[in-house]
């Protein structure tokens, strides 16, 4: 089976990530509910591109998830999570769950669309930081997917 649904259009786990990371940090700033971030972001123009079944399960998954997350990345910070601005700790968490729950997904990849995520959302040079972190992440959580690559 192809990564295609019925009459070609291609859905885009990347605009997935892209609203996911959009709903964690409204999440973030002003809370709701799950089903509130996502009746928002289904109002968007751009919603009929993404992959919605991967959108839900980022998003619902990293909220219910948040503070599991934050556990396992603070070892790799060089500050508490509470420091982190709000667009990278939205981003890293959405990179943790990733990384932790789709291991289909290679690491590499989840690195590498998360720093294309801080490239687009995030601060000047955030993107180097969360690339720094989610390395040092990949080693803990996918030690044998890492070494295997060495």
């Amino acid at each position: 089976m192809s990564g295609k649904p019925a009459g070609g259009v291609r859905k885009s786990r990347r605009k997935s990530r892209e609203f996911a990371v959009q709903g964690l940090y409204q999440w973030a700033l002003a809370g709701g509910s799950i089903d509130e971030i996502q009746k928002q972001l289904r109002e968007d123009k751009n919603y009929a591109q993404i992959d919605a079944e991967h959108f839900a399960a980022l998003l619902g998954g990293v909220i219910r998830q948040a503070p599991q997350l934050d556990e396992l990345l603070q070892p790799c910070l060089d500050r508490p999570v509470a420091e982190l601005s709000p667009v990278e700790h939205a981003i890293l968490r959405l990179a943790c769950f990733e990384m932790q729950r789709h291991v289909e997904i290679p690491y590499r990849v989840v690195i590498n669309e998360a720093v294309e995520l801080a490239k687009s959302f995030g601060g000047t040079d955030g993107h180097k930081y969360v690339n720094g972190v989610l390395d040092k992440l990949a080693a803990r959580v996918r030690a044998a997917e890492v070494g295997a690559k060495a």
